[in-house]
């Protein structure tokens, strides 16, 4: 569930062709860029670029951790809550990825990467706004 403040811009709402503009996967229905070749959650191809103009993918963000069930407690219950926010600190997109349980001795590895591509035929940005 979005919580976007009224007359926020949200997510994919670029028109088609600009950078951020979305769409769904074909094969698994998630929401994508539209300038993917390939989806980054079912890793179905969804087209054949020639390798020069396929944008060198970067990631500036990985972080990965593991949580362990001690031996002998009752089990526990997880949620795991992604929360994306602006430049302004202010949340434009809140998301449950996933819930479970965890029962004695048993551990889970949370992973997060976020990778960043240049958005072809964009143009750099002339200067920040500043509030």
């Amino acid at each position: 569930m979005s919580t976007l403040r009224p007359g926020a811009a949200r997510p994919g709402a670029a028109r088609p062709g600009s950078p951020g503009a979305t769409r769904p996967c074909p094969h698994c229905k998630t929401t994508i860029l539209e300038s993917a070749s390939v989806c980054p959650a079912c890793k179905h191809h969804l087209r054949f670029d020639s390798a020069p103009t396929q944008a060198r993918a970067s990631v500036p963000l990985q972080v990965e951790g593991t949580i362990r069930h001690p031996p002998n407690e009752a089990a526990w219950e997880y949620s795991m809550v992604l929360s994306i926010r602006n430049e302004r600190g202010e949340e434009i997109d809140r998301k449950v990825i996933g819930v479970g349980a965890l029962q004695a001795g048993q551990s889970r590895t949370f992973s997060l990467a976020v990778e960043v591509t240049e958005a072809r035929g964009a143009k750099p940005a002339k200067g920040l706004l500043k509030r």
